[in-house]
């Protein structure tokens, strides 16, 4: 039975690791600089933050099959193979919520562009 459960525990593992892999991160758009930038290239930045922050959610989502079958991989981890199973869901966790603040970080160098672009664009 221990065979049994150190052999489940491994495919989670492993799956939860290639499920990971096959996750692609969406590279972070280039936001204008709001005090120097036309209103056109405002609205191309604005574009950009929504279709990463589409492409961010897709991520995430893709993250969560890997988060999920890591957490099963720890709940179901013999003493001897908790550590492992442990390292794998921190690092799944980590990776999941890196995901959330860089879309936090994106919107929120966004935000001070377009409050740049109004103090320098009064009207």
């Amino acid at each position: 039975m221990k065979l049994l459960r150190t052999a489940v525990v491994g495919l989670a593992l492993y799956s939860a690791s290639t499920l990971a892999e096959d996750c692609v991160a969406p590279d972070a758009p280039q936001i204008p600089n709001g005090a120097s930038s036309t209103m056109e290239q405002m609205l191309a930045g604005q574009k950009a933050v929504k279709a990463f922050q589409t492409a961010n959610i897709e991520y995430m989502g893709c993250l969560e099959s890997g988060l999920s079958a890591a957490e099963a991989a720890l709940k179901e981890a013999s003493e001897e193979d908790e550590p492992a199973a442990k390292a794998k869901y921190d690092s799944a966790v980590e990776t999941y919520n890196s995901a959330v603040s860089k879309e936090e970080e994106v919107a929120g160098q966004f935000n001070t562009e377009i409050r740049e672009y109004k103090a320098a664009n009064p009207g």
